[in-house]
Order: structure tokens, then sequence, then C-alpha cells
């Protein structure tokens, strides 16, 4: 993603302070091959499904330590927190270090913060090490502008709907993995199991990812000044973070309240049935590339106004159908729809703001996208601790519409 087109209106920076790429090779040109994407494709979905493994695990941590749901609830909120505050301060530094070398790094940081939590002695422990844990998953938003950067132009749309359908399906079948796994063997097995999965994948990384030289030489506070500016400058980027983050955040709300629902007298279930679930999200990430594509075609702004409704209205079945594992999974197979697409959708429409500044509009819209999610994981576990499960459906449709509400607003020009 070269910089050089980027103007001084667009980013509020020198332009000195930009390090113009210099040509590739035709060696470099070529370097992405099929089996490349795919290694990156998938390092890609296991580094994201760090941030998910906890949710079907909650009520086995609060057994472990004898606390209340409210106390747990930390636990996802502090992984999200340090997921975004991560995507602020470190996925820049993809434009100014060595891509490879700082993949390959975080990734190894987050393979032995894994095999820490696993043997966490005390809650505290837990809730400090999830946040670590959150904060090293950087890879999975490296890898996409790094495959990017590597494809051909004409092949770069592909080259990131690709990873990003990588990252959906390890976000959603991390929590089918962590269902089972940690009802089989328990939720230190599942932590323990992360951190060697990362670990191999490390190695991996490192004898595949090729070299590729950094594309920005200012100072590490200019480059961020440059995140802000954009945000500051580009109304579209600002409305479409968010819809991004009352998508995720609502999203969020569900999930870490999911896990209690089942273990509820209503059905007396586990985190196998709650792991299940993820596995019906696995259809709306296979048509990703496929919403890309239409956006297109389409008007993205009123494909991101459609999937919010489509996201309100799973929410309803939700409440109407708590009773009914059924109606439980037909909801989720809509939330998944509305909220994936949606993101899908919104990347569309930020992408093509300002030309080869790719990397930072991407810090600016995953900041916002994961805050919210931290703040829907801090609102699932005190809705459900306060109110059960209508608190949480409405919770997360009170965020769904923040976003309608600006929605039904004048779009940005």
């Amino acid at each position: 993603m070269s910089l050089g087109s980027v103007s001084d209106a667009a980013c509020g920076v020198n332009l000195e302070e930009v390090a113009i790429r210099t040509p590739r090779t035709a060696q470099e040109d070529s370097s992405l091959g099929k089996v490349r994407l795919w290694i990156m494709a998938i390092a890609a979905g296991i580094s994201v499904a760090n941030i998910y493994y906890n949710q079907p695990l909650l009520d086995q941590f609060r057994s472990t330590f004898s606390v209340t749901q409210s106390a747990i609830g930390w636990v996802p909120t502090l992984t999200q927190l340090g997921y975004a505050l991560g995507m602020l301060f470190l996925v820049p530094l993809g434009d100014k270090l060595y891509r490879k070398r700082l993949v390959v790094t975080f990734v190894s940081i987050a393979s032995l913060v894994g095999f820490a939590i696993s043997l966490a002695p005390t809650l505290h422990w837990l809730v400090a090490l999830s946040f670590v844990f959150g904060l090293s998953t950087m890879a999975p938003q490296l890898l996409v502008p790094f495959a990017a950067h590597l494809a051909a132009p004409e092949e770069r749309g592909r080259t990131v709907g690709f990873m990003v359908s990588g990252i959906l399906l390890g976000i959603l079948l991390a929590r089918t993995v962590s269902g089972f796994v940690g009802g089989a063997f328990g939720w230190r097995i599942m932590f323990a199991l992360a951190g060697a999965t990362q670990a191999i994948a490390a190695l991996v990384l490192l004898r595949t990812l090729p070299h590729a030289d950094p594309t920005y030489k200012g100072s590490y506070v200019s480059l961020l000044r440059t995140v802000w500016n954009l945000v500051r400058e580009q109304p579209v980027l600002r409305e479409a973070c968010l819809f991004g983050a009352m998508l995720f955040g609502s999203f969020m709300v569900f999930w870490s309240s999911l896990i209690h629902l089942m273990e509820s007298p209503a059905f007396h279930l586990g985190p196998r049935t709650t792991g299940l679930y993820g596995l019906l999200g696995a259809a709306a990430a296979l048509m990703s590339p496929w919403i890309g594509s239409l956006t297109d075609r389409a008007n993205p702004r009123k494909m991101a106004g459609l999937m919010i409704v489509i996201a309100i209205d799973s929410y309803l079945i939700f409440y109407f159908g708590r009773s009914s594992l059924i109606l439980v999974g037909v909801g989720v197979l809509v939330m998944d729809l509305g909220v994936q697409l949606g993101h899908v959708t919104n990347q569309s429409r930020i992408f093509s703001l300002v030309p080869g500044a790719q990397s930072r509009i991407q810090t600016a819209y995953m900041f916002s996208y994961f805050l919210g999610g931290a703040i829907g994981s801090a609102f699932g576990s005190y809705a459900w601790s306060h109110w059960g499960w209508g608190g949480v459906c409405f919770a997360s449709v009170a965020m769904l519409t923040i976003a309608l509400g600006r929605w039904l607003l004048p779009a940005p020009r």
C-alpha cells in the first residue's frame, strides 16, 4: 500500500516524513502464491481465535475461582480492550517496521501468554493475562495489509476478501473449538492448546513470510497523529467506525451472555452447545467475498443500513425464542449475517477513501470496532446479572439503535 499518494489534506502530515516505497522487483511481485496466501489466512484465523476462546468457558472460570458472574465478565472485557488498544498503538507499526519480524514477534508473545493463562492461579492473574493476550494478538490485522501489499493490484480485492474470510472463520469457530475442548478437558487445557498452536504458527510464518521493507520513515508520534487526522477529516470513516462499533458491540453482548442462558434452568446445557452455535456463523463468513463484490455495484451505505436492521431483527428472535434451541440457532444465523456482512460492507466503504492510507484507516476502524466489542462484553455481563436474557436482548438492540439513528440522518459526504 504505497504512501506516496497520500495528500497533506487527507492525512494532515508533511509528505517529507513519508517514505515512498520503491518499486517492487519481479520476484516481490510474484511472491504471493496460493500456498502462502492460505498460510497467511489460516494464521490470521488461528490468531484472532485467541480473543474468543474464553466466551464458552466463563462458567468454568467462575467455578474455578468461586466468583460472581459479574466479576468473570472482566475476562472477555479486558481481552477486547487489550485488542482495541493494540489496534490503536501497535498495528500502525506495520508501516514503520519490518512486517515479517513484527508478525512473528506478536505470534510468539501470544503463545507464551496462552501458556501463562493455562497456569493462572487467581482471577486477578487471569484478568491481567487476558488483557495481555488481547494486546499481543495483533497478527491478524498486520497480515491483512501484508497480504494486500504482496498481491498484484488486479488481485488485491480478492486477496483482502480471502484474508477477511479467514479471520471471520477464526472468530466463529473459536467458540466451537473452545466449547468442545473446554467441555471435555477443562479451560486450562484449552489455553495450553492455544499457546501450542500459536507457537507452531510462529515457526511456519517465520519460514513462509517474505521480506518487506517499511513504507513509513516518520516518527512513531507522527504516524499515530495521521490516524487521528484521518478520523477528524473523513466523515464517512467516522460513520463506518460508529456502525462497526455498535454492530460488534451487540454481537459481544450476545456471545458473552449465551453461556449463561445455556447453563440456566431453561436448558441445563454447557459450553459444547455454545460452541456448536458458532458453526452457524460460518455460512455468513463464507459469504464475505460475495458481499464485498456486491458493494462494488450497490450503494454500500444502504447495504450497511440493511445489515443493521437484520441484526436488530435477530434479537427479536432471541427474545421470543429464548426457550427454544432451534429459535436461538435461527437468531445466531441472522445475527451473524447482519454483523459480519455489515463489517465487510464498512470496510468496502472506507478503503477507497484515501489511497495509500489503508493501514491507518484500518487502525482507526478496527480500534472502534473492538472498543465497541469491549463495551458490549461489559454490557452483556451486567445485563444478564441484573435483568436476565431480556436485559441482554435490550442492551444489544440499544446499541444497534444508535447505529440505526445515525444511518437515518443524511449521509456524510
